[in-house]
């Protein structure tokens, strides 16, 4: 059974001192957690003080929400994957619409950063995802080919199962708005047929596969209990510590 992993995106919010504080009221909740996998992925000057505070509990880990795919170099304002092992990150995300939509980053360069991540023994979050337009002109299963494929190229079977794909719809981000389970779902079975033409079905059967967008403590146990979905990539009600423990116990229930 594929473990469910809920990852926490704080993109461009809390500061080191509210970082502490957000995790003073988040670990008690994480106590009784067992059953599903824990990231939070907090901005990069508070990854250090997360790192610290997560030592105290085994079942969280701590991503990075970007990387460059060099190891060093000039890139002024760039991190790379050997500084963020260093801080002791687990996961990256990689392919954010947002990085695709407001820094321009192709699929190629989001491909780049997926081997360099791997190369360097963190875990990508992979993020794929049509726009509305995309979507109501039928393109959703074009799209997301392109997305998987594109991103993917050159990355061994072996290491398949290292990445953790997440489909955010990107007109569900941040928009209130939420793809149904059922549309969701069928995302979620068209991504792993994909990964499965491009490695094996057992290995496509091992990928977990997040769903994102506008998820919130309201909806996450009817996403949670659809067959593909194995977690979830949470952007806003993440900024909540007691919103992120719910969506999570959400996901542990769905379990039952």
């Amino acid at each position: 059974m594929r473990k469910k992993i809920l990852a926490a995106n704080w993109k461009m919010n809390l500061a080191q001192t509210e970082a502490e504080s957000y995790l003073e009221s988040f670990l008690p909740e994480m106590r009784a957690v067992n059953d599903v996998e824990v990231v939070i992925i907090p901005p990069f000057t508070a990854i250090a003080t997360l790192t610290a505070f997560s030592e105290k509990l085994q079942s969280v880990r701590i991503g990075a929400q970007n990387m460059h795919w060099e190891k060093s170099g000039a890139y002024t304002g760039e991190i790379s994957a050997t500084m963020l092992r260093a801080l002791y990150v687990k996961y990256v995300i990689l392919g954010h619409s947002e990085r695709r939509t407001l820094f321009g980053e192709t699929d190629e360069i989001v491909n780049r950063k997926i081997k360099a991540a791997l190369d360097a023994g963190l875990r990508p979050i992979f993020c794929i995802g049509e726009t509305l337009r995309e979507r109501d002109a039928g393109q959703v299963e074009q799209v997301l080919e392109r997305q998987i494929r594109a991103g993917l190229n050159g990355v061994g079977k072996k290491d398949f199962t290292e990445v953790i794909v997440a489909y955010e719809p990107v007109w569900a981000i941040g928009t209130g708005r939420t793809a149904t389970p059922e549309q969701a779902e069928e995302a979620h079975l068209f991504v792993r047929s994909i990964l499965a033409k491009l490695a094996d079905q057992p290995t496509a059967d091992r990928i977990r596969i997040q769903y994102g967008g506008s998820v919130k403590p309201e909806n996450a146990e009817e996403l949670m209990r659809q067959k593909n979905i194995d977690g979830a990539l949470v952007g806003g009600a993440s900024l909540d510590p007691r919103s992120f423990a719910e969506i999570i116990r959400s996901a542990e229930a769905a379990l039952v």
